[in-house]
């Protein structure tokens, strides 16, 4: 075991670490909602139709969601510091590309490399936290930041997209990337230690045939749910055929060799249950900022910087809460406590958004922007921290990329299941209060919102329901801790913490 002094680079500059891969997951987190403002102005000088354009934000989706647990792996296999570089200047590459793009076709090719790119560098990036912070007290700190970077990495897209659009050009909002990319790969190439261990140097083929494609098509079936209708072919068969693979997939680990996914990772109680959370939030999340974008933009007429602008305070309260979160609550009463409570209150500030009508200020979307804050800045942090505590150094990798698979998979699965209510309750409130007059229409866009609201409110609520099952107590933790500790191991040292 090694003394105080013979700590490795990383632990002698862990904060700048910390920002380092804190930016680069920023990058990552924003760029899922920093091209949906900038939408109109490239279709406009590219010229597609309104039905292609959603592969723009899709395809940054599939391939980021698909290719998560092989990224993982790879950062396990071939060093946490490497894929990290290798990711960034991969993502800085496919940024620049589409931002270059004159073609449709070249831009949706562009978004699909950055997520490709994307599953190389956020597992990497989250397991060089893990592995970093093994002190408690700053584990706690150092996830209380990343756990809110990943919270209010959406809302900063919006700001920052709504900023670039209006002030300077649509293709900004991919050009900026690089800029990031740059000041982390400069940061990353001093601080990250170079003498990491590697692990296993074999590739579980089928297993990764399995789980990309099972994952590919899961997000695939359910974003074609809106624009196709979820009795269409192509849903139910993408959505059934991703079930039998995914399946298949864990069936596999069970076996092989060197598994993509070690099930010891996710049949811990509170590891599963800090994957569930973040799916849940993921959910949650994304939803509020595609409908809450509709509201202010269609309904109160907000600018795409007004827009973003808005967003603000909810960005505030996550950073606020995650902090008092993660250095006074979560220690004392632990995530059973906290987690669900977050739930409970990103429920209620669902609800409160179902009052919102025409006549509403921004004072009333204020209250239930609040609410969202305080909800994400005490779901994020603490499940992150659950999520990869305890897991041996070498499986890090897999454990990092089945939290940012858990928080994409759930940004899916919320963004389509949602949209495709909405859309259905608006046809519906409009097809019964004929002629389509603007005012019934604007009704009903309202009456969609609300629907949406309502379904988010019940899926944070049984999150609510089900965290609070599944989180072991203190008490429970700490039996548990106690019966490791006998090992001589460094996971069992890592898991008594």
């Amino acid at each position: 075991m090694s003394t105080p002094t013979q700590a490795p680079p990383e632990s002698r500059h862990r904060w700048l670490v910390l920002a380092t891969v804190a930016l680069a997951q920023l990058m990552v987190v924003l760029d899922a909602t920093i091209v949906n403002i900038a939408l109109p102005s490239a279709q406009a000088e590219l010229g597609f139709s309104d039905n292609d354009r959603q592969w723009v934000v899709t395809a940054y989706a599939l391939a980021f969601g698909s290719l998560l647990l092989l990224g993982g792996r790879l950062a396990d296999m071939f060093g946490r510091r490497r894929m990290f570089l290798i990711g960034l200047v991969g993502f800085a590459a496919a940024s620049a590309l589409g931002g270059a793009a004159q073609t449709f076709e070249l831009l949706v090719g562009a978004r699909a490399l950055q997520g490709v790119f994307a599953a190389v560098l956020a597992p990497a990036a989250l397991s060089v936290l893990t592995t970093t912070f093994t002190i408690p007290k700053e584990r706690a700190r150092a996830f209380g930041v990343f756990g809110a970077i990943a919270g209010m990495g959406g809302a900063i897209g919006l700001l920052l997209g709504g900023y670039l659009t209006e002030n300077f050009d649509w293709r900004w909002n991919l050009y900026v990337n690089v800029v990031i990319a740059v000041i982390a790969f400069a940061a990353g190439t001093v601080l990250l230690s170079r003498t990491e261990a590697r692990h296993d140097t074999r590739i579980d083929v089928p297993g990764v045939l399995l789980a990309s494609t099972g994952l590919f098509l899961l997000v695939f079936g359910f974003s074609q749910a809106e624009p196709q209708g979820w009795d269409a072919p192509v849903v139910w068969g993408s959505l059934a055929v991703s079930v039998v693979l995914l399946v298949g997939f864990v069936l596999r680990q069970r076996t092989a060799e060197h598994p993509l996914l070690p099930l010891s990772i996710v049949q811990d109680r509170d590891r599963g249950a800090g994957f569930l959370a973040i799916l849940v939030a993921g959910s949650g999340m994304f939803g509020v900022f595609l409908f809450l974008t509709y509201y202010l933009q269609l309904t109160l007429g907000y600018g795409p910087m007004q827009t973003g602008t808005a967003f603000l305070p909810m960005v505030l309260f996550i950073v606020i809460t995650a902090q008092v979160q993660t250095n006074l609550l979560v220690p004392r009463f632990g995530p059973k406590i906290v987690v669900p409570l977050g739930m409970t209150v990103g429920a209620g500030a669902m609800l409160w958004f179902t009052t919102l009508d025409v006549d509403s200020g921004y004072g009333s979307v204020l209250v239930g922007l609040i609410g969202m804050g305080i909800a994400m800045g005490s779901i994020m942090p603490a499940s992150f921290q659950i999520a990869t505590l305890g897991v041996a150094p070498r499986q890090a990798g897999a454990a990092s990329a089945m939290v940012s698979t858990s928080q994409q998979v759930g940004g899916a699965i919320g963004t389509a299941v949602l949209n495709t209510l909405a859309a259905t309750a608006a046809t519906a409130y409009v097809a019964d209060r004929a002629p389509a007059t603007p005012e019934v229409i604007a009704a009903g866009a309202l009456h969609s919102f609300s629907v949406a609201y309502t379904w988010s409110a019940g899926i944070f609520l049984l999150g609510a329901v089900l965290t609070a099952s599944l989180f072991r107590t203190r008490r429970d933790r700490d039996a548990r801790a106690a019966d490791v500790a006998p090992a001589t191991s460094d996971e069992a040292a890592v898991l008594v913490h």
